[in-house]
């Protein structure tokens, strides 16, 4: 059974419950806007200078499988080995720049798991070696899995190190790949190798807890168990070289089942059971490359998603280098992780496929070959905007060309029937209750951006995924009235609420829509947080034009604090970033639920205080807001 496959196993449970939607709605809509890509051969006209990818210099490739390579500790990691071949299929004797991949879903099968990126072949081909290496304890490297510990990441450095040496590179490096290989190059590039010119990581985490562990503070249920499943299945299929060496081979698969007795469940068992891993600390920090980030220095070309697990964080990765004046660029599309990670869609960007960017990059900055007009044909960051349809192109992620604007919460919702309002006039109060319904989120967008998308690889349209209208009905929404000419927005969102609790605790699940005149509801993005761990840290949060936008909150179990029997406290609820216009006509909405299952689910010594009702406060005294970054 092929790994790509145990992916679509493990999101079925969601999936089957998402499709109930099928019956609420005729004529299912696709999950992903249409946008029509750009032909290869049309690819010339596109970019302001006509340049064309240069053509293959070699006309094949060989492999050559699991070499040894040794980090200082003793432990021997193993790589599979492509250089350029000639007519015959013989390895050109010349030394070539070398292409890292880092994985952890075993370089002899990823390619099935829809987590691969490009066709390396390609870059070959062009006159560049790849080499692909499995990270310690994973697929047939030994040692024991540590997901990003100070140990994983002093072996990134050192493999980087490695090929730097070997006398089939040329001395120059560079690394590709998507996910778990994008953050290895943050790591790596953060290691500072001999060599290393530059990266190319394709959606890739930030800080590992607000990102995807346990946004707004409750736990990860929909993708994280799904991630570690992949990591150690993957890690069990017998390396290539277990029957000439049978002895080493045996001794991977004890570390896999050691991997597994002392990592991967002792971690799942105490985040459920509420202890350490449940909250942010030493262990997270250490595993984002948010806290390294500064110490890259080398191009670095970014791919993200609007519906991707790593949403919120790689455009703070771009924004810190861009700061420092490290070259960057940054492509986000309408792409869930898994098409984000194929990297199969970029081409709609206008700027090539994955593999001809690729080749633009490193020619450039391997190679150092001269591009003149590389910063003129591909913007700092170019984003696809939900509700237009339309690639924009910005220079900042929170630019000068942004301004914020507020829209208050005005009068009551009531669940399944009434609505408020979002409004920049007069208000009228309100109180609006939410209650425990344990199914919110089941028919939403948000249960296939959580599973990585896997939801929709299997090819049954879905209007779960593309109509939010019956999700909404489990909570309270408040929206504008159509609006006369497009909003725009772009960055990060805040929405600010004033709320009481019945047992002190509970969870705001908000999200941010547009809403069609024919009643259809699409998701733009989602934010969470929990009550209780509202506090916020000023120093650390994001403001524009002196309003909050993008709310810091340390998720440490000493800033748990639940609310007082008839408190009325203003929570901060991060609303992950997003491009988007609301078209003429239509109508901005804000949807508040207490769950969004099966994305997140509380630690059990939490579950009693989510069975609550939440109520919403908005008038004067409660000035309850949601705040986006408009685009003049």
């Amino acid at each position: 059974m092929s790994t790509r496959t145990l992916v679509r196993i493990a999101a079925v449970p969601a999936l089957a419950i998402a499709l109930i939607g099928t019956a609420m709605h005729a004529d299912a809509k696709a999950a992903t806007p249409p946008v029509t890509a750009p032909t290869t051969a049309g690819l010339a006209s596109q970019l302001a200078s006509g340049w064309k990818p240069r053509p293959a210099q070699y006309p094949g490739t060989v492999s050559r499988k699991d070499l040894k390579i040794p980090m200082d500790d003793g432990t021997v990691l193993r790589g599979d080995l492509t250089l350029p071949a000639d007519a015959n299929g013989t390895a050109v004797a010349k030394r070539f720049p070398v292409i890292v991949t880092i994985t952890a879903y075993n370089k002899s099968g990823q390619g099935q798991t829809g987590l691969a990126g490009g066709d390396p072949s390609y870059l070959v081909r062009r006159g560049y070696a790849q080499l692909t290496v499995d990270a310690r304890g994973t697929g047939s490297s030994a040692g024991t899995w540590c997901a990003f510990c100070t140990r994983e990441d002093k072996d990134a450095g050192e493999v980087m190190t490695w090929a730097h040496r070997q006398p089939w590179s040329n001395g120059r490096t560079a690394m590709t790949g998507p996910s778990y290989m994008g953050i290895d190059q943050i790591f790596a590039a953060a290691d500072k190798p001999a060599g290393l010119k530059a990266i190319f990581p394709q959606v890739p985490a930030a800080d590992v807890y607000r990102d995807v562990v346990a946004s707004g503070g409750q736990l990860d249920v929909g993708f994280i168990p799904l991630w570690l499943g992949l990591v150690t299945a993957t890690g069990v299929i017998p390396p290539a070289y277990a029957a000439s060496d049978p002895t080493s081979a045996l001794g991977v698969l004890a570390d896999r089942l050691t991997t597994g007795g002392t990592f991967t469940v002792p971690l799942l068992l105490d985040a459920i059971a509420g202890q350490d891993p449940a909250y942010d600390g030493p262990f997270y920090r250490q595993r984002s490359p948010i806290n390294v980030v500064s110490k890259v220095t080398v191009p670095t070309f970014l791919v993200g998603g609007e519906y991707d697990l790593f949403q919120r964080g790689t455009p703070l990765l771009f924004e810190n280098l861009q700061k420092r004046g490290v070259p960057v660029k940054m492509i986000i599309g309408p792409w869930t992780h898994l098409q984000g990670s194929s990297g199969a869609d970029i081409g709609q960007a206008g700027y090539g496929t994955l593999p001809q960017l690729q080749l633009r990059w490193f020619d450039h900055y391997v190679k150092g070959m001269p591009d003149p007009a590389l910063d003129t044909d591909i913007k700092p960051i170019t984003y696809y905007e939900i509700g237009s349809g339309r690639w924009r192109h910005t220079r900042h992620w929170v630019g000068r060309d942004r301004t914020a604007v507020s829209y208050r919460l005005s009068g009551s919702s009531t669940t399944g029937s009434t609505d408020g309002r979002l409004t920049r006039g007069s208000l009228t109060p309100g109180r609006s209750d939410v209650y425990p319904i344990p199914v919110s989120g089941l028919c939403t967008r948000s249960t296939d951006q959580w599973t990585a998308g896997a939801p929709s690889e299997i090819p049954v349209a879905n209007p779960c995924f593309s109509d939010n209208q019956w999700n909404d009905k489990t909570g309270v929404v408040f929206q504008t009235a159509p609006v006369k000419k497009a909003l725009r927005f772009q960055g990060p969102i805040n929405a600010h609420l004033y709320v009481s609790s019945d047992s002190g605790d509970g969870m705001l699940s908000v999200a941010l829509e547009e809403v069609a005149p024919d009643g259809t509801v699409n998701r733009l993005t989602g934010g969470w947080q929990v009550i209780s761990l509202r506090q916020l840290d000023r120093a650390r949060s994001r403001y524009l034009d002196g309003q909050l936008i993008q709310p810091y909150h340390p998720f440490t179990k000493a800033s748990q604090h639940p609310l007082a029997s008839g408190q009325v406290a203003p929570v901060d609820v991060e609303v992950f970033p997003t491009g988007a216009s609301i078209k003429p006509g239509h109508q901005l909405r804000l949807a508040v639920q207490a769950y969004d299952v099966p994305h997140l689910l509380p630690p059990l010594p939490s579950v009693p205080g989510t069975l609550t009702v939440m109520t919403i406060h908005d008038s004067a005294r409660y000035p309850s807001r949601v705040t986006l970054p408009v685009v003049r």
